[in-house]
């Protein structure tokens, strides 16, 4: 298939695809007059490949994982178990981050409303 039905069937832009090729995670055969050409796999592939981006992972850790899929074995699947707890632990820890800057705005946005409200006190008075 070429790579607007790739595309389609895997519900992605073509954009992303010639992407996922630039990066190593995607590859074609070229006709040729130079179309890319994929098989039914690659659909599964580039499905795969959205729900590693959905779970926040970069192209550079997906393609630390790929090897766990062309290539399945024991030693491969830890590396990629290894390699998944790290991120996880990457996301939690700016999780963390996050809720204490978000907490720093509640704060602030306080501070605010009862600066606001003291004024509007005076101002009435």
């Amino acid at each position: 298939m070429r790579i607007g039905e790739l595309a389609e069937r895997a519900g992605v832009s073509v954009r992303s695809l010639r992407y996922y090729e630039e990066q190593g995670l995607l590859t074609s055969t070229r006709s040729a007059s130079g179309q890319r050409h994929y098989t039914d796999y690659e659909v599964e592939r580039v499905t795969f490949i959205q729900r590693l981006y959905a779970a926040g992972l970069s192209s550079r850790t997906i393609t630390e994982l790929l090897p766990c899929v062309d290539s399945p074995s024991e030693e491969n699947s830890d590396a990629a178990l290894e390699r998944m707890g790290q991120e996880r632990d990457r996301l939690t820890a700016h999780i963390a981050e996050l809720v204490q800057t978000r907490d720093a705005l509640d704060g602030l946005m306080t501070s605010a409303r009862a600066h606001r409200d003291q004024y509007q006190g005076a101002a009435s008075a």
